[in-house]
């Protein structure tokens, strides 16, 4: 009697393990199961500024999790819907676009497919099935403009925005108020690449902008052009005179000729959308980030440290404390 007790306790004991193993097998087949997908915009993934910012977020989380997600980089405006569709049918859970110029692909994707998770990142499409994310880019703007109008000598100070849309008069408004904090009697400059795609990925026509500022007396530029703000920082460099970078910190493409960086968290939003897709945590709707969400900021490290000034630093961080508590208001472009 004794070894049949001992018997069926082991059964049981061997039983239990089993399905747990089982559970656990379970488990891991729908982790490996799940793939995400990224879209990126024009300028491909490797522009140093926004797109590249939302492929370091996606390679975080394949870091991080060891799962590996599909991509795909467009080159024209009809691949967009193209490459949603076939990222869809080959079972990507998650498509996450870059830049306001998918919306209308993801919102006819997101109607083809109801029951799979869509991104955007700097548009709105009201779907259940969607989640769009926007920054408040005018607060980082803001900071910048106040360092620019801090270093400036000549009281001059430029910006070069890449395609003339809202998004990016956001920039350049948040940008003028921050410089005209500092010095009420700031010249702002501020020319936009284009008026099509092209217009950010144009190195050439960037420097070229660039050149025609510092020759007004512009002593920093910021640009906010993807890829074509390259050539702004390079005009900057060879002139002598100082660039602030944008949506990524770009500090370190030229050490000490880089201001600072309006920083854009892309890469966190792309990194956040995957996690929380895969931990069954998403949620659709709308998405703002600023400041107080860690959203956006200033960069500052050892590519420009020897720049800002201690003095500068706590101007700074004052304004951003300020901004971040209500007391400090700055203007939304779309709002006016």
């Amino acid at each position: 009697m004794m070894n049949l007790t001992r018997l069926a306790q082991s059964l049981s004991k061997g039983l239990v393990r089993a399905a747990a193993a089982l559970a656990l097998g379970f488990a891991a087949a729908r982790a490996a199961d799940f793939t995400p997908a990224i879209i990126y915009d024009m300028g491909g993934k490797f522009d140093r500024s926004f797109n590249q910012s939302a492929y370091e977020g996606a390679e975080k989380f394949k870091k991080d999790t060891g799962l590996a997600y599909r991509e795909f980089e467009i080159t024209n405006a009809a691949q967009r819907e193209q490459a949603m569709v076939q990222l869809a049918r080959r079972g990507a859970q998650i498509i996450l676009s870059t830049g306001f110029t998918q919306a209308s692909a993801v919102e006819k994707a997101a109607k083809q497919f109801p029951n799979l998770k869509f991104v955007i990142i700097d548009a709105v499409v009201d779907l259940p099935n969607v989640q769009s994310i926007n920054f408040r880019e005018q607060e980082s703007s803001f900071l910048c403009g106040m360092a620019a109008a801090m270093i400036s000598k000549t009281g001059k100070v430029g910006f070069v925005g890449g395609m003339d849309i809202p998004l990016i008069r956001k920039f350049a408004l948040g940008y003028a108020e921050g410089a005209k904090y500092v010095n009420p009697k700031a010249e702002v400059f501020q020319n936009m690449t284009g008026t099509t795609p092209a217009a950010w990925n144009d190195p050439t026509k960037g420097a070229e902008l660039a050149k025609s500022q510092f020759g007004r007396g512009a002593d920093v530029v910021f640009h906010a052009a993807g890829a074509t703000g390259l050539g702004v920082m390079q005009a900057a460099k060879d002139a002598g005179k100082l660039s602030i970078g944008c949506d990524s910190n770009q500090n370190y493409l030229h050490p000490g000729s880089v201001l600072t960086s309006a920083v854009k968290r892309v890469d966190v939003a792309v990194y956040e959308a995957f996690t929380a897709a895969k931990n069954g945590t998403w949620k659709p709707g709308q998405l703002m980030l600023g400041l107080k969400e860690n959203g956006v900021d200033f960069s500052l490290d050892e590519h420009n440290r020897k720049l800002i000034t201690p003095g500068m630093e706590a101007k700074l961080k004052q304004a951003k404390a300020d901004i971040i508590s209500g007391k400090l208001k700055v203007s939304e472009y779309r709002a006016q």
